[in-house]
């Protein structure tokens, strides 16, 4: 099979010359999003060859994200969080307010094939940009928005309020500690890909039908679709999960974070009994304690406190570096603890990296797709 081009990560420049043709490069998408979920699902279609056009506030100074910077970055003209989700567009500094800006805006719909917005209800009857009011200029427009709490609501939403109200932080942390945030703006990215699915979905229902659709996800919906098993265990076994730091509340030792004899970290994920097996007898654990206390999963989770005082101890004798190629070979599933600097030294993730400018300022960003599509022969 041949690797597609156009879903390489530096396809970004290539289509710029024309050097290849994209499956989307006839799309035209109009981005009025801001911050980091609608601007997200843009930039993914801009990856794929379409033409992306973003809309923003200039009595405002653009996008907030502009300058969300970090202290080392104070004397750039974008901020990295900007750059991470906004590549590869044409950026249009308007007045939605203004008759001659909001006539150019009008225009842009009535070309477009998809319209990305993150306006509440009133904010978008307000501005003449409701579903509705759209469909007059474009009927064949795909109008994708994102709220917060449902189409009906006012309230602002934030990442970190939805990560507290919809259960996120509740679990996340240790028992003797504060709940904590996930240290992304987790619930937007999650909001995220469930728009592109809706996007997707109605872009071939659009080529089946020769209609357009609205298509409308909420922070909140898409957190609490995102809870799976914790959702049921609560839903089907009346269990409401806590913090349990790394810990798995259905597996052990799933979780559990180890020191070696350098000091460096290992995290083990041994999802069943063939692999706990394997695990014990490389670490050359007592036969009859295996027998009586961990020979299964729910005795290990019955034991897992004195299970994880054994692997501490055992884990002490070899680096980090030598569990790891130990493990790999022996098919154990466990991995050792990056910060962002190791983890980019690593091929593996330079080929996910895209090294472009935004207005002139270098950037370098993750491309926003992590699929590869490759064409049968």
């Amino acid at each position: 099979m041949e690797k597609l081009i156009f879903t390489d990560p530096i396809a970004v420049k290539k289509w710029m010359t024309m050097e290849i043709t994209s499956p989307l490069n006839q799309l035209k998408v109009l981005d009025l999003s801001t911050v980091l979920a609608g601007p997200s699902v843009a930039m993914f279609f801009a990856e794929l060859g379409a033409e992306v056009i973003k809309v923003e506030n200039k009595l405002q100074g653009g996008d907030v994200t502009r300058n969300w910077k970090l202290e080392a970055e104070k004397n750039n003209s974008i901020s990295a969080y900007y750059a991470s989700v906004n590549l590869g567009k044409q950026i249009l500094q308007l007045n939605l307010k203004d008759p001659a800006d909001f006539e150019i805006v009008s225009k842009l719909i009535s070309s477009s094939d998809i319209l990305i917005t993150n306006f509440r209800k009133q904010k978008a009857e307000q501005l003449q940009l409701s579903f509705e009011q759209v469909k007059k200029l474009n009927p064949a427009i795909i109008h994708a928005n994102i709220s917060g709490y449902g189409e009906d609501s006012e309230r602002a939403a934030f990442d970190v309020v939805l990560q507290a109200e919809t259960g996120f932080m509740w679990m996340n942390g240790y028992p003797d500690q504060l709940p904590a945030k996930l240290p992304v703006a987790w619930i937007d990215v999650l909001a995220a890909h469930q728009l592109k699915e809706g996007i997707l979905l109605a872009l071939l229902k659009r080529e089946r039908e020769k209609t357009g659709s609205y298509v409308c996800v909420s922070l909140y919906d898409a957190a609490l679709s995102s809870l799976v098993n914790q959702a049921s265990n609560y839903l089907m076994a009346g269990e409401i999960p806590g913090r349990m730091g790394t810990l798995h509340p259905n597996i052990a030792p799933y979780g559990e974070i180890v020191s070696c004899k350098d000091q460096e970290f290992i995290v083990l994920a041994i999802g069943n009994d063939q692999q706990f097996l394997r695990f014990a007898t490389i670490l050359e654990m007592d036969p009859s304690e295996i027998d009586n206390y961990f020979k299964d999963n729910l005795l290990r989770l019955q034991n897992r406190t004195e299970l994880f005082s054994i692997i501490s101890q055992k884990m002490k004798q070899k680096s980090s570096e030598e569990w790891m190629n130990v493990f790999i070979a022996s098919d154990i599933p466990a991995g050792k603890l990056k910060n962002l600097k190791e983890v980019f030294e690593d091929d593996k993730s330079q080929q996910l990296i895209v090294r472009s400018f935004i207005e002139d300022q270098p950037i370098q960003i993750v491309t926003s797709k992590a699929f590869h599509i490759y064409e049968s022969k």
